[in-house]
């Protein structure tokens, strides 16, 4: 079995939340949000767990469990350079890597499981966990090329009218070989509306590169929603508690 790791995207400030407490410290089922994310890799069966925190650090990693492995990225420069700071936190080239947004509680251990095992499967160098959504608005829409596989995923900011019309979305669920991660990440520039390394780009880059690239759609859309909202907090945790009562 490949060595497996999961990072874990945790350093955003969250204004939008109307709070000066970090986003994924809000809480979901009564635990914060990243809690539900780590331990879904966990039961996934990843041993080794990589949190990327930035924002407000110390109270973030102070509501961590002390067998994960928090990252420091001192400034905000996008998802692409939140994941570049691992690097040498995971120096075998052939390692499975999961990555995962902090403000995803609803992410379940199979659904990992599924991706990366489908990932190693097929032996890809990227797979991207897609979903279909009727509102696709402030999502990243996947853009495929003639055969039908990705070739690249175009951030809402960015994207023209044509491309905002695409209902698949990313949901910011990845699995990577690391090797050809890091390699990737070396070469993603920031010229795009926000000025940041978006982690997204390194799909591009992939597939330029004659690198195989898979998407898999969850059978679940729910499970992928993020929170940068209360309201989106509240609507997450609606569909949480009934989980439970089933």
């Amino acid at each position: 079995m490949k060595n497996r790791a999961s990072i874990i995207l945790a350093a955003g400030k969250g204004t939008r939340m109307q709070s000066d407490m970090p986003k994924v410290l809000h809480k979901v089922g009564a635990e914060p949000m990243v809690h539900h994310v780590v331990e879904a890799a966990k039961k996934a069966g990843i041993t080794k767990n990589i949190v990327v925190v930035g924002h407000m650090a110390t109270k973030v990693k102070d509501e961590l469990c002390d067998d994960v492995i928090c990252a420091l990225q001192e400034e905000q420069k996008g998802t692409g350079h939140a994941v570049l700071i691992t690097e040498s936190l995971i120096p075998d080239e052939d390692t499975t890597v999961v990555v995962l947004c902090g403000d995803a509680p609803l992410i379940t251990p199979r659904t990992i499981k599924k991706l990366v095992e489908y990932h190693e499967t097929i032996g890809a160098d990227a797979t991207v966990l897609t979903a279909v959504l009727d509102n696709p608005f402030a999502y990243g829409r996947i853009i495929r090329d003639e055969h039908g596989y990705l070739e690249r995923i175009v951030e809402e900011k960015d994207a023209t009218d044509d491309e905002k019309k695409i209902q698949e979305i990313n949901t910011g669920t990845y699995c990577f070989t690391s090797g050809k991660l890091f390699e990737a990440l070396h070469h993603v520039g920031n010229k795009n509306s926000q000025g940041e390394y978006y982690l997204t780009d390194v799909l591009g880059i992939m597939h330029d590169n004659g690198g195989t690239i898979r998407v898999k759609a969850a059978a679940d859309p729910t499970e992928v929603l993020g929170v940068n909202t209360l309201e989106q907090l509240a609507a997450v945790e609606k569909i949480f508690q009934a989980r439970k009562e089933k």
